[in-house]
């Protein structure tokens, strides 16, 4: 019998369904997992190991095999423990084979049989809902992923708590959606004494969104000014929000399911590299161009920065997106910002 889970690979902003499945065969007692998955999905062998363990369950003396569907998908991170671990589960007879038809799932375990959070809990909450399945997530995401509105969601706190809710023994209720931070409690303009010129060219500036330079010598109050334009910003709309939020859930930003209609602010040091603004590197994460996404990102000192990451920005600011190219991805990435630079004479 093959038992299957759905989880979710996220590409961007985006999740795209995997299916996972597990089969109990004959032969040496082995563990394996197959479908392209990186080293932390390699290790959620022993994670899941150490999980029953810490429950008192034993791996069944037989081989095992875990595919991650489709197998031409790259997968990384730690979030697919907890379907393997339910599908194991489901393969063995501890919850019923049924019981898993209509959720996807995303979670890391740890060894005691704990479930612990992990980005993303909001894009595969949309995900989930679009494929008309629920979500089953770590209890500390569960406010984030409640946000995605109609989706059904669980949270359970441990894999017992799991494994009792679908045995009908202990019945979990739904998470309610985290608090929305109000917007104006960064910096006020009104603080700022003098420099009339420069705060009529920053008010005009969030009136038109237009990208501004300022030019002084140090200690005019060139970065005071900056950090007060998203002050001057109207809050997020409910759109803007939504998109903001998904970025930031992506690079696990967001603590205990709290958003805010606040625009971003975003200040990078002049030393950044080019994939620190744009994205990339191993897991092709967001740069700050694009967690700066619907407010505001900030180059103090902007000649220091490099040539390559200057001119990296040309694009993203034109078209709203950027791409990030690699061997292994090829990942888009909302980033519609407003530029605000600084420099000396």
């Amino acid at each position: 019998m093959v038992a299957r889970v759905v989880t979710v690979a996220f590409e961007g902003v985006e999740a795209r369904r995997v299916d996972v499945e597990v089969q109990l065969t004959g032969g040496l007692p082995n563990f394996v997992v197959v479908g392209l998955g990186d080293k932390a999905v390699g290790e959620s062998r022993e994670r899941v190991r150490g999980a029953f363990a810490g429950l008192g369950l034993a791996m069944p003396a037989q081989r095992v095999v875990a595919n991650l569907a489709p197998a031409d998908l790259p997968k990384e991170g730690s979030h697919y423990d907890l379907p393997i671990a339910l599908a194991v589960m489901a393969a063995m007879g501890v919850i019923p084979p049924d019981a898993l038809n209509g959720w996807a799932a995303i979670g890391e375990l740890s060894l005691d049989g704990g479930i612990s959070p992990v980005a993303g809990a909001l894009p595969a909450s949309i995900a989930a809902g679009a494929m008309d399945l629920g979500l089953i997530c770590p209890e500390a995401c569960g406010a984030e992923a409640a946000w995605a509105g109609e989706t059904r969601i669980i949270a359970p706190r441990s894999l017992i708590n799991l494994i009792n809710h679908f045995r009908g023994t202990q019945i979990m209720g739904a998470p309610q959606p985290g608090p929305v931070i109000q917007a104006g409690g960064g910096p006020d303009l009104r603080d700022v004494k003098g420099q009339e010129q420069a705060k009529r060219a920053l008010e005009i500036a969030a009136a038109g969104g237009h990208n501004l330079l300022f030019c002084g010598p140090p200690g005019s109050g060139k970065s005071m000014l900056a950090q007060r334009l998203p002050g001057l910003l109207p809050p997020l709309t409910a759109s803007e929000l939504l998109e903001t939020s998904m970025v930031h859930s992506v690079a696990g930003l967001i603590a205990r399911g709290a958003l805010t209609r606040d625009r971003p602010f975003r200040s990078p040091h002049h030393s950044a590299s080019m994939a620190a603004l744009t994205g990339g590197g191993i897991r092709a994460k967001p740069g700050e161009v694009s967690l700066a996404h619907n407010g505001v990102l900030f180059l103090d000192e902007l000649p220091e920065f490099g040539v390559q990451a200057l001119d990296s920005l040309r694009q993203p600011l034109e078209t709203g997106e950027v791409m990030v190219a690699r061997a292994n991805f090829h990942i888009r990435y909302p980033a519609r910002v407003q530029l605000v630079a600084a420099m000396n004479p």
